[in-house]
């Protein structure tokens, strides 16, 4: 458990990612020698230590290989979502201070706007480069295969997804390490929990621009296993890959889960997911009834943890913890939890409240400095904007984002509670819940679906889901009323961006 250079020596012949669409590989050979070439590249541009490079493109090959070019070259490297529009990938890379931006064929529309005249940064792209940019796979091809001669560690600078404002950059402190010390969380998370290793084999179903992604990814070969990374996600192609490969582990997040169980019975049935040994799962919490589906098929190999980009406290549950305490999203390892309320008082067991890690890591937001100061109160303890609370073993549930707590004749309403109720419908494939105006209580509950059948939808289906509700929750957590979308708004790694819906409802400011 090193670095993907050590498994050069020692295995070079072994596949160390491939792509699960196309089955076009890369050895660990072949990652190292590339690898050195793009940092041999980025000093040629003259980038040092400490400097900034970014990167737009779709799950290629490539993209972990300038990551991992980065990373021997001691760069902050911001992997950009493709899925954003010219003006936000135009912030971040001006935002993150990338002197070198590579992006793919398929993204150039994008960023061609963005190209100058040769001022930084520079504009490579991949395959057969449009007007303005260079040529990364010529320039790279060209350098040596040897190492840099002062390899230092770099680390990636990632944007938060800003699903309730504008991303984020969360820069990390940038200490003078080897490029061969793997980070301690994951390391106790992936090798203590999940049990990976040389022998590993690691599915990546989302996009790879996404924190968790990319560094599960970059793990996987920092232990010298082998990773299969889905162009997108599909809910059968995921089982069928698990068999296909023998599959041991996989990252996902819960709409994966929900989509996979909504397959028919002899859909799932058909396909043998025994090699799993552990599946790692966070960016939302799991509604309590799809998580129990899930151990029931799967076995007691799933585990959850909540944590953020910004790496200021970490919790994680095994299945037989969550199996205990249902519905948590584990006991701190990273800091210790502390739950506020809203004039910063600490609040007893049981209370629900503002989710503060504190003894944790301290991290800052890039070129933000209003943004830094809010995360933190007067204790220095800093929080990711999340609500919940504690039980009286310490283990952590959370109930929603403060951002979308409805406040509705005086009393708080956490969404999150009803959405798990409504997703467990067998009509319902994607649901958000949110507060919409009212004049006598301030606001009322919203709830907008996205059906299995959009044929469906209509007043008949709206009653149906409001009187299933209420046969699991209090009158005033259910909707007042329910609309229905062809599609939600989710992230590619599975975040409801509710604010797009929720602005629809509210008048303009």
């Amino acid at each position: 458990m090193t670095h993907p250079t050590h498994y050069a020596k020692t295995q070079p012949d072994k596949t160390a990612y491939v792509m699960a669409g196309t089955g076009k590989a890369i050895t660990y050979r072949e990652l190292d020698e590339r690898s050195n070439q793009g940092a041999h590249l980025f000093r040629a541009l003259g980038l040092k230590a400490g400097d900034h490079m970014a990167l737009l493109m779709e799950n290629r090959l490539e993209f972990m290989e300038i990551c991992w070019a980065a990373q021997r070259a001691g760069l902050y490297f911001t992997a950009i979502s493709r899925y954003l529009t010219q003006d936000e990938i135009a912030y971040i890379v001006q935002d993150c201070g990338a002197r070198v931006v590579v992006t793919s064929p398929k993204c150039a529309a994008q960023v061609e706007s963005l190209v100058g005249d040769g001022a930084a940064p520079i504009y490579f792209m991949l395959d057969d480069p449009a007007p303005g940019f260079r040529a990364w796979d010529k320039e790279r091809a060209a350098q040596p295969t040897t190492p840099i001669a002062d390899e230092i560690a770099g680390c990636d600078m990632l944007y938060s997804s800003g699903t309730t404002g504008r991303p984020k950059g969360i820069k990390p402190a940038l200490d003078p390490t080897p490029i061969d010390v793997p980070n301690p969380f994951l390391k106790v998370l992936c090798v203590d929990m999940c049990h990976m290793g040389e022998d590993s084999i690691y599915l990546s179903p989302a996009p790879l621009y996404h924190a968790a992604p990319l560094r599960f990814n970059m793990m996987a070969t920092t232990f010298g296993g082998t990773s299969i990374i889905m162009e997108k996600f599909d809910a059968e192609e995921f089982l069928r890959l698990v068999e296909k490969y023998k599959v041991t582990q996989s990252q996902l997040v819960p709409t994966m889960f929900v989509r996979m169980l909504k397959l028919p019975d002899d859909v799932r049935r058909k396909y043998d997911v025994s090699s799993l040994k552990g599946a790692i799962h966070a960016a939302a919490p799991c509604p309590i009834d799809v998580k129990a589906q899930m151990i029931d098929w799967w076995g007691p190999i799933l585990i959850e943890y909540y944590a953020g980009s910004e790496g200021n406290g970490v919790t994680v549950a095994d299945s037989h913890q969550w199996l205990g305490h249902r519905g948590t999203v584990g006991k701190a390892v990273v800091g210790s939890i502390k739950i506020l309320d809203e004039d910063g008082n600490e609040m007893p067991t049981g209370k629900i409240g503002g989710v503060y890690f504190a003894d944790a890591p301290q991290f800052k937001y890039h070129n933000d400095p209003e943004k830094t100061q809010r995360a933190f109160n007067d204790k220095g303890w800093s929080t990711l904007g999340d609500v919940g609370y504690l039980d009286d073993e310490g283990f952590l549930y959370l109930t929603d984002r403060k951002a979308y707590m409805i406040i509705s004749g005086g009393v708080n309403i956490y969404p999150q509670e009803t959405e798990d109720v409504l997703i467990g419908h067998p009509k319902v494939a994607d649901v958000a819940v949110f507060g919409v105006p009212n004049t006598e209580m301030g606001e009322e509950v919203k709830a907008v679906v996205q059906p299995h059948d959009m044929s469906q939808a209509g007043p008949a289906l709206a009653d149906e889901l409001t009187a299933y509700c209420r046969e699991h929750l209090s009158p005033i957590k259910c909707p007042r009323s329910i609309d229905f979308r062809a599609e939600l708004p989710r992230t590619p790694t599975g975040k409801l961006v509710k604010r797009h819906l929720r602005d629809e409802y509210w008048p303009k400011a």
